[in-house]
């Protein structure tokens, strides 16, 4: 069994202040590749030696366990891969006085020319920091705690009603387009850390209007207005909302934001931001049973001047969400610009909510039907009052607006993780979402429809119930189960995350136009399909756009200098394309589109 690569976004760029997770990431690499029958004595569990002793005590388990879910539980569990590796087997594989060292002092293992060290590091491209100031008693308590739910046997590979799993995905490779664009260096976002990502710049926003604006976020809580190629603080979210958090990372933080279409006369805008676990009463909870590790929170804010360069006014909650982990949150807030004054569509407020880790940990009943309020996309009137707690409202169209049992504020579901919703200039709403460990998605949004997730992972099987690191054929009669796919999708063979774009519609460069442009988070990579060959029902070709900076051809890596590019786009004033990595807060504008010679 080869070594399995890691979910792109388990990162330490990521989760500054998690003072395990990287070092379950190594261990549980290790785990991984330690049944790949490697027999090399030096890093294979010793039997009968006290390395093999970890503590039984309850109070010292309980201890372990408390440290393991203040800093591992986001990325890890014992259950299945999620953005980092399980591990139920870890310490049975490893020697645990391998695993104090490489936790202790990963970099100086590496330096030291530890084969399984280096080994990792090369996969990985980065190395865990050192954690001197863990103290013995607690790396034994975490390391007794995931002792204590180790499992003896690994799943079978096959599954009797799901059939053999699906070794390559999407055996076509991504080809080259032949068309290659040139960067400019426009400008650096503030850093709002001393390690990468220096700056968690994630969204660009056009306000049109009165006066054509252009913001962007910083996900540490900073709302920036773009005057130029200066960026100034329009809002910091953390001094209006003192029990705002934008750690551990994976996407918490001031995650999206939008201005209402008539924000010049009403002063409305809009924004979701992370709070901790039950920090207050949510509008959409689960049972008690089951762990809330943070909410995410959907604001209103009313500003006195519409034309400030900085904020001043108040804000109110509209509704706030529970969530079992803090990945795949709520990722991306829009109104429909395409919607006309008076038509039934303006002033309606998109709303895209993952599934918060809770298919991954085991709660996937949370998340598969319209029922629940996770994996969906929700669409409300954030100027009415028939909601629930009467702060919002629910459109009468909404396709489950009538229907008992379900939450009426679904427009569509089946997603793990909708992190952009746009639209193309002929009206298709167009929704990218990230996947587990095999396909990423590019979707045309349509009411009511079921696009699959937990039991669908683009156009393939994914049983949640037991290993979701596999995937599995369609059923010969799975038409009857109604499911929505994918119209583009790619494997992690190409990329490991999607980065939602937009379709260019400028005039500045004529052999863009109509295409709809995005990108892969982790390496960089520019790609695009054509917008007016996007349908339902078929599968539409992704191809490839070649990069150059400062007259060389290059890569997003290679400019950020880091193996996770950490890439995301956005459109200008102009209909301008603007690319940005968050590993470094650089910030680059398309100068030019041309053939590649």
């Amino acid at each position: 069994m080869k070594i399995r690569k890691l979910h792109p976004l388990l990162n330490r760029n990521y989760v500054s202040g998690s003072l395990f997770l990287a070092a379950t990431l190594v261990l549980s690499a290790y785990s991984a590749s330690s049944h790949s029958g490697d027999t090399n004595p030096s890093i294979r569990q010793k039997k009968g030696t006290e390395e093999d002793i970890y503590a039984t005590d309850a109070k010292i388990i309980a201890r372990g366990q408390q440290v393991f879910e203040s800093n591992c539980t986001a990325c890890h569990n014992f259950l299945q891969k999620g953005i980092g590796p399980e591990l139920s087997h870890v310490t049975s594989d490893v020697p645990a006085g391998w695993l104090k060292k490489m936790i202790r002092n990963a970099p100086e293992m590496i330096k030291s020319g530890d084969a399984r060290a280096a080994m990792l590091f090369d996969e990985y491209k980065q190395a865990m920091p050192a954690f001197p100031s863990l103290n013995e008693t607690d790396l034994d308590a975490v390391l007794a705690f995931i002792h204590s739910k180790r499992k003896m046997e690994y799943a079978t590979t096959a599954n009797d009603a799901l059939g053999t799993p699906v070794q390559n995905p999407i055996p076509q490779k991504i080809a080259m387009s032949g068309l290659q664009l040139t960067l400019d260096y426009f400008a650096t976002a503030p850093a709002t850390a001393q390690a990468n990502p220096l700056a968690r710049i994630n969204k660009t926003l056009k306000l049109s209007g009165k006066k054509d604006r252009l913001f962007m976020l910083d996900l540490r809580g900073k709302l920036y207005e773009m005057n130029g190629k200066e960026l100034r603080v329009f809002m910091d979210i953390a001094k209006e909302i003192p029990s705002f958090i934008p750690a551990p990372g994976l996407g918490t933080g001031l995650g999206s934001f939008a201005f209402h279409p008539d924000f010049y006369s009403n002063g409305l805008f809009y924004t979701t931001h992370t709070e901790k676990g039950k920090a207050a009463t949510p509008d959409f909870g689960y049972a008690d049973s089951i762990k809330v590790t943070l909410q995410w929170v959907l604001r209103e804010w009313k500003v006195e001047n519409p034309e400030a360069p900085a904020f001043a006014g108040k804000g109110r909650e509209l509704f706030r969400v529970n969530m079992v982990s803090p990945i795949h949150g709520v990722q991306d807030i829009t109104f429909n610009p395409l919607a006309k004054k008076g038509s039934s569509e303006y002033g309606l407020l998109y709303i895209g909510v993952g599934d918060g880790g809770a298919t991954e940990n085991g709660y996937y009943f949370l998340c598969n039907d319209k029922a629940h309020v996770w994996s969906s996309i929700l669409r409300i009137d954030p100027r009415g009052t028939n909601s629930k707690n009467g702060r919002y409202g629910i459109p009468a169209d909404n396709p489950f607006a009538k229907e008992t049992g379900a939450v009426g504020e679904v427009y569509c579901r089946g997603f793990r993780n909708p992190n952009r919703i746009v639209w193309a200039p002929d009206g298709k709403m167009l929704i990218t979402d990230i996947g587990q460990t095999q396909i990423e998605e590019l979707n045309i949004g349509k009411p009511g429809a079921d696009y699959g997730w937990p039991e669908r992972e683009g156009t393939f099987v994914l049983n949640p119930r037991g290993k979701m690191s596999v995937i599995y054929p369609l059923p010969q009669k799975d038409a009857a189960l109604r499911y929505t796919y994918p119209v583009a999708q790619y494997d992690h063979d190409e990329g490991k995350a999607i980065s939602g774009g937009f379709v260019y519609s400028a005039s500045a460069f004529p052999q863009l136009r109509g295409k709809y442009v995005f990108a892969d988070v982790v390496n960089g990579r520019l790609f695009y399909v054509e917008n007016n060959q996007l349908a339902l029902g078929r599968q539409t070709e992704i191809q490839e756009l070649e990069l150059q900076f400062e007259g060389k051809q290059t890569t997003l890596q290679t400019l950020s200098g880091s193996a996770k590019a950490d890439t995301r786009l956005g459109e200008g004033l102009n209909g301008e394309l603007f690319i940005f990595t968050k590993s470094d807060g650089k910030i680059y504008r398309v100068s030019s589109c041309s053939s590649v010679k």
